[in-house]
């Protein structure tokens, strides 16, 4: 990914109308998200720094697994991304 303005893809995410996980939700996909990366640093795959703090911004925001996808899906371009979805693709933003 290139470098990300977190703070304005945070700006999006929160304009979004979807139902946030509740805290016993948003522990579990903290747990799993711990899981996922611990096994990419396992298989030599490391986030980036920026890569990182997408990740923590979308756990902060309580935002469910499905439309995190969603929206990275939204910011890389790519096709399977939902063309509705209110989020602006990176090659956009700059």
């Amino acid at each position: 990914m290139a470098l990300l303005d977190i703070e304005a893809i945070r700006r999006q995410v929160r304009a979004l109308d979807f139902v946030r996980g509740t805290p016993a939700e948003h522990a579990m996909w903290r747990e799993d998200d711990a899981d996922s990366r611990a096994n990419l640093a396992i298989e030599g795959i490391a986030l980036e720094p920026d890569e990182e703090a997408l990740f923590d911004m979308l756990r902060d925001e309580a935002v469910p697994p499905a439309l995190a996808t969603q929206i990275i899906l939204k910011l890389l371009g790519h096709p399977d991304a939902d063309p509705a979805l209110a989020i602006t693709p990176l090659e956009q933003a700059c």
